[in-house]
């Protein structure tokens, strides 16, 4: 088997196996999959910030997982935003770079939690997942297009 390679946004390139090759147990089907892989390029190729996305356990102090998972998430994490979900836990964190943060304010990130808390809350986590990353990329705007304050 040949070993394929894809550039991120950000020019990086990823040289892993594919994480999932057969359909199995897990929240995600493959069109859910798509979807999230679309709207996670799609709001770092708009924005110029670099979006990430965790799922999983946070541990008891998911404050602190995420902030730590962010500062390991490579490249240059002060213009990166990471959205960590914990379903089992039921919680959701955002991070903000310090670059990201200027763009996408604490207000936008209550708001993008807001909506998919509700959508979590329904049983929808690849449109919590989507349509948050939604609102954050239009919170963000594109870097060509946002006026000076």
């Amino acid at each position: 088997m040949t070993q394929q390679t894809d550039a991120y946004v950000d020019g990086q390139v990823d040289h892993r196996e594919p994480v999932v090759d057969e359909p199995g147990p897990g929240p995600f089907s493959y069109r859910d999959l798509a979807r999230i892989d679309e709207a996670l390029t799609m709001s770092s190729k708009e924005t110029g910030i670099r979006f990430t996305l965790y799922l999983g356990d946070l541990g008891s102090d998911t404050r602190a997982t995420a902030e730590d998972l962010h500062s390991r998430s490579g490249g240059d994490t002060s213009n990166t935003v990471l959205l960590a979900v914990s379903p089992g836990q039921r919680v959701l964190e955002l991070v903000t770079g310090t670059a990201a943060a200027r763009r996408v304010p604490d207000r936008a990130c209550a708001l993008a939690a807001l909506a998919m808390t509700g959508r979590l809350g329904a049983g929808d986590l690849t449109g919590a997942i989507v349509n948050g990353l939604r609102q954050l990329s239009d919170s963000a705007g594109h870097p060509s297009r946002r006026r000076p304050h």
